[in-house]
């Protein structure tokens, strides 16, 4: 059994206390006196990330496990492996070591709850830095690949799918659908909701912005979701964009939509079939189109700080909310029963330690 005191993040609030806890959390004790600048929250849950510290998603199950080790050290507990676009021999191979790391957490990783579908399914259009294979809605290849590995999420254009056959058939699987890399109007977007669709993927990018006329894709969402996800690192949506979705959409979660180059030298990196360049903060094509962050969520829960929330609802809209859009009462929350998914952060928000399932992250190396 491992304790840790500190002023912990309870569903009910803030209390002083000591967490008892091996794989699971065993007691939440109260205590009179607790380390005043040591605070627990539940592990982040990241429901959009292609890769971290060198490794790309598509390459395979070691690069699967090496970017869940990656992120394991910013605070993600648990996440998604998220492909891209890509011709389907790819897809299968990418979903079945999916399927494998899920099938099997090692030491050091964050547990992969299965797989974030992000095409092939979308607009020719709306590619952002997807690779250019996008495809018309293929529900036997639905199939197939959910055959292969839990995909939880699936990120389509509502406008390819006007009778809804291929949101009804991931719906089948048990899979959200989100809306996103789409030309889609507001009544295309609107039609999908009613039909079932659960949220947007990233919100503001790669869709039809908000006209008043016109309110596409982002007037959707900012007029009917109630859950869609943000990549808040500054780069892909304005601090005031932000803003206005944090007042707009009640679910509204952070994802880091990381790429290979996250935590890396500056310098070419993969992803999928594409060569993408880190400089900085950004990671761009060689058009300067944005191909996805070098986010971590540790880095994301300073970002919305920074936007003036608590520490408290930041930490929300990156444990508590993803793991209850994804329907699990296991994360996401600190309680007794729950996993012992954990991160330890000082007043400022800088992490201080983690834990995946009981078990004690090496942070030497993030």
């Amino acid at each position: 059994m491992t304790h840790l005191d500190g002023r912990i993040l309870t569903p009910e609030g803030w209390r002083a206390g000591r967490l008892t806890f091996a794989d699971a959390i065993e007691d939440l004790a109260p205590r009179d006196r607790a380390p005043e600048d040591r605070f627990i929250l539940p592990g982040f849950v990241d429901l959009h990330v292609h890769g971290g510290g060198g490794a790309d998603c598509m390459a395979g199950e070691s690069a699967i496990r090496s970017l869940a080790r990656f992120h394991a050290r910013h605070g993600t507990t648990s996440l998604l492996a998220t492909t891209v676009t890509a011709p389907a021999d790819d897809l299968r191979g990418a979903l079945a070591a999916i399927g494998a790391v899920a099938d099997r957490r090692l030491p050091g990783e964050a547990r992969v709850l299965g797989a974030h579908l992000e095409g092939p399914f979308i607009s020719p259009e709306a590619l952002g830095a997807q690779p250019p294979f996008a495809i018309p809605p293929d529900l036997a290849l639905v199939d197939e690949l959910c055959r292969l590995a839990p995909v939880k999420v699936a990120t389509i254009a509502p406008e390819i799918d006007s009778d809804h056959a291929l949101l009804q058939c991931f719906r089948a699987h048990g899979v959200r659908v989100q809306l996103g890399h789409s030309c889609a109007s507001y009544a295309q977007a609107k039609a999908a909701l009613e039909a079932g669709a659960a949220g947007f993927t990233h919100l503001f990018n790669a869709m039809t912005g908000l006209h008043h006329r016109a309110p596409g894709l982002v007037g959707a969402a900012l007029a009917e979701a109630r859950h869609a996800e943000i990549i808040l690192d500054f780069q892909h949506v304005a601090p005031a964009a932000a803003k206005v979705a944090l007042r707009a959409v009640p679910g509204l979660y952070g994802v880091t939509d990381a790429v290979a180059a996250a935590g890396m030298a500056d310098g070419p990196y993969r992803l999928g079939h594409h060569q993408v360049i880190k400089q900085g903060d950004a990671v761009r094509l060689a058009d300067g189109t944005l191909a996805g962050s070098v986010l971590t969520m540790d880095r994301a829960l300073a970002n919305f700080m920074a936007l003036g929330l608590e520490l408290a609802e930041a930490a929300r809209r990156l444990s508590t909310l993803p793991a209850e859009y994804l329907g699990l009462d296991d994360r996401g929350r600190i309680l007794p029963g729950a996993r012992a998914d954990l991160v330890v952060v000082d007043g400022a928000g800088t992490l201080r330690a983690v834990y995946v399932e009981g078990e004690a992250i090496d942070l030497a190396h993030a």
